[in-house]
């Protein structure tokens, strides 16, 4: 008793010096160091460099939770979505919700902040937070007292009465996500992402007018599989284990497997801290589905960000996937080929990449001297070269520079794409145009050149700059865990998950959006 004691009148009778609090200087979240004296345990530390910290410029300070909250309050397709919910008919009686309907996806939102609905409820029930939340919303509608909260705060079975009924409706759910598309891609145009104006062209595409995208698999709420059995002790009756109905069994990078519900996400992203805009998701049913709901996000997203100039995603896509992206999307993809297993059992980690050279194709090309000459346009790797006979009877892979990437689309709709490339000084100095899209000729020699061949391969100096925006996918998957509790999906069922990652994205997207406003004071007074 006395030991407990000591240690509270030690933080009771603290005479550290306090910081002022009218000075604006951040405070570091450690205590001073304290020099090191000759001898002790520490000087080995003594001779080791420490980088500088971070500059005010670079250095981004995390985001408050209640800064969260009123971000999402602010966002206005908040409200544009809860349009979306059913109201009841008048005529059929009954009593009036307690709540407005926005507070079903604001309940939603906040599940991603706080990590689950149970933690939600409780943050809510503190005055504190329901207090800045019914100042928020009063705020955004000074002259509309339907739209306030009420003084109780909202409970738990109040959203999944309105989840459950409402949100994971597969109407309602469906114009949910067609909305959310569209508010979505008017906010990354506010951000200066995807707009057709913009900087970049073909041949150098900019990051700001790109998609990524990448699946992610969600671990189940529950651990049972279907047909997992349980026997009651009391009774002795044999009941089905609680299990996710939705789950399957799906084959990630590097050949890991893992088990649970799959989702695909699209987004774009600024340069700015917490610039990203998730701008569509869908469920992948079953295995080897991921790159069909992928494509199919893209294709719905197309006709609401004309200013998209190509798709960062792994090689999940192949080569009919690219085919439409190029041909009827007009977008370019930027991936890598997938590498070909060799005769090796090991892992692939293992054994590496083994990468084939594929004829595309054989071009006559007149030389100075009056000549003609036959190339033979070969790919490796998605790099369009030449193969030449070495004096020992080998075959070498010349690589030949690209020079520009051009489109062109066709009166009845469909584009074209050709890569201009450079030849070898030994050709003049010349350049010839490769194309790009399969057509019927490639068709009649069962040739698959979306395949094996890319618009930016990646030994190509810009695709290091494009294909490193995938780690951002990875980040959206991260952030996307992080907002689980212990990693597990919140509900059971793909159509309430879907829900539940539509909140996410409408939390990430009103910090974007934020955090966006909040920068332009300060560039406009720089």
């Amino acid at each position: 008793m006395s030991m407990t004691r000591s240690r509270v009148s030690e933080f009771d009778n603290d005479t550290r010096p306090q910081p002022n609090a009218a000075s604006t200087q951040p405070r570091a979240c450690w205590p001073p160091r304290e020099p090191e004296q000759r001898g002790s345990h520490l000087a080995w530390r003594q001779d080791v460099e420490i980088s500088a910290r971070p500059s005010p410029a670079d250095y981004s300070p995390g985001v408050a939770t209640l800064d969260r909250v009123e971000a999402i309050l602010r966002n206005p397709a908040l409200y544009e979505l809860a349009l979306l919910v059913p109201r009841p008919r008048q005529s059929e009686g009954g009593r009036p919700r307690d709540y407005p309907d926005y507070m079903y996806l604001v309940y939603e939102a906040l599940i991603s902040v706080y990590g689950s609905a149970r933690q939600v409820e409780a943050e809510l029930a503190h005055r504190v937070v329901w207090k800045v939340m019914r100042r928020a919303v009063k705020r955004q509608f000074p002259d509309d007292p339907k739209m306030r909260l009420p003084s109780r705060p909202m409970r738990r079975h109040h959203y999944l009465y309105g989840r459950n009924r409402y949100l994971s409706s597969p109407v309602v759910l469906a114009r949910l996500g067609m909305t959310h598309r569209e508010l979505a891609a008017t906010q990354a145009r506010q951000l200066g992402l995807l707009d057709p104006s913009g900087a970049g062209s073909w041949t150098h595409p900019d990051l700001t007018r790109l998609l990524h995208a990448d699946g992610k698999v969600i671990s189940p709420l529950f651990s049972g599989r279907l047909g997992d059995k349980r026997v009651d002790p009391k009774t002795g009756a044999v009941h089905q284990v609680r299990h996710e109905p939705d789950a399957s069994l799906h084959f990630e990078g590097g050949g890991t497997v893992a088990f649970g519900t799959k989702f695909v996400i699209v987004a774009a992203r600024s340069a700015e801290a917490r610039g990203r805009i998730i701008l569509d998701m869908d469920w992948v049913p079953g295995k080897q589905a991921e790159a069909a709901a992928a494509m199919q996000c893209f294709a719905r997203l197309r006709p609401l960000v004309p200013g998209a100039q190509g798709v960062i995603y792994d090689t999940a896509l192949r080569g009919v996937h690219h085919q439409t992206l190029l041909r009827e999307l007009g977008l370019l993809p930027i991936n890598r080929v997938s590498g070909s297993a060799g005769r090796s059992k090991e892992l692939r980690s293992v054994r590496g990449r083994y990468e084939r050279t594929i004829h595309i194709e054989d071009r006559p090309i007149l030389l100075g001297d009056g000549s003609v000459r036959i190339l033979r346009l070969v790919a490796r790797s998605g790099a369009i070269g030449l193969e030449n006979s070495t004096d020992d009877g080998k075959h070498e892979f010349v690589k030949l520079r690209r020079v520009r990437t051009l489109r062109f689309q066709d009166r009845s709709g469909p584009y074209r794409w050709y890569n201009q490339v450079a030849l070898p000084d030994a050709y003049g100095g010349k350049t010839i145009m490769v194309r790009l899209h399969a057509n019927k000729v490639d068709a009649a020699r069962k040739f698959n050149r979306t395949e094996h061949v890319r618009p930016i391969p990646p030994d190509d100096p810009d695709f290091k700059r494009l294909y490193g925006r995938r780690s951002d996918a990875e980040s959206i998957n991260r952030g996307l865990e992080d907002s689980l509790y212990l990693r597990r999906a919140h509900s059971v069922g793909y159509a309430r998950q879907l829900v539940n990652l539509l909140g996410y994205a409408l939390m990430v997207n009103s910090l974007a959006l934020d955090q966006h406003h909040r920068r332009q004071p300060l560039s406009l007074a720089a």
